[in-house]
């Protein structure tokens, strides 16, 4: 086979890019870039105002009839939910491994994780803020959210302080870590203003995440739709 046509069948094997259906406030989306900056995987950032409901158009429920961002598509697979996403791609694209090979400190990296994505996460939700809202007040809504977090990170904060040294489970970034600074940064500290000097641990995470030029590139202010 000649060059050409090597390159040209290099090309026609080449893996498909992926594509991140996205929103810069969302934190569920900030933690799903914050891991694909980690593990070096290029993508293509498809943004979705949720203000607009661009997330209810009938485009958007092919991809995901669950009308939530973030969303992955991979060639013919599309996974939708921060969690889910995350695992796949730890099972497909293996390289700086999000969870630890140590049994104890891979059920702690869940753990944390869970009690961000089931215990946390459902009463930041937009939809369910608004939902709050309408039923009970703006008052309301926001003392859901801060009993939500709070509770939250009280007990992320006894789980880890035992453990955490640079990061949530040691000195390498991890699953963990990648839930947890998005949610201490964008819905604790900015839109909720938690005082963090209640949960050094978390806090101390936070700021060494921070350093990271992964977690830079994957903040809101620098993604294609912010609005700052």
């Amino acid at each position: 086979m000649n060059t050409h046509n090597q390159e040209n069948a290099d090309e026609s094997f080449k893996p498909p890019k992926l594509v991140l259906y996205s929103n810069w406030q969302s934190s569920c989306s900030w933690r799903v870039r914050f891991a694909l900056n980690l593990k070096g995987i290029s993508y293509e950032y498809k943004a979705v105002d949720l203000r607009k409901g661009e997330q209810y158009t009938a485009e958007f429920e092919k991809i995901n009839p669950m009308p939530l961002v973030p969303t992955l598509v991979d060639g013919d697979i599309m996974v939708s939910d921060s969690f889910a996403i995350l695992l796949y791609l730890e099972e497909k694209y293996p390289q700086k491994a999000l969870l630890p090979r140590n049994p104890r400190l891979k059920a702690l990296n869940l753990q944390a994780a869970s009690i961000i994505s089931s215990s946390i996460q459902p009463l930041q939700m937009w939809n369910v803020q608004k939902y709050i809202e309408e039923k009970a007040g703006p008052e309301e809504r926001l003392s859901c959210a801060r009993y939500a977090i709070e509770r939250g990170f009280q007990a992320l904060e006894k789980l880890l302080e035992n453990v955490a040294t640079r990061y949530a489970t040691g000195d390498e970034v991890c699953l963990a870590d990648v839930f947890l600074a998005p949610q201490i940064a964008n819905d604790a500290t900015l839109r909720l203003q938690i005082d963090m000097a209640k949960f050094p641990t978390l806090r101390r995470i936070n700021e060494s995440c921070k350093t990271l030029a992964e977690y830079k590139a994957s903040s809101p202010e620098n993604q294609p739709d912010a609005m700052i």
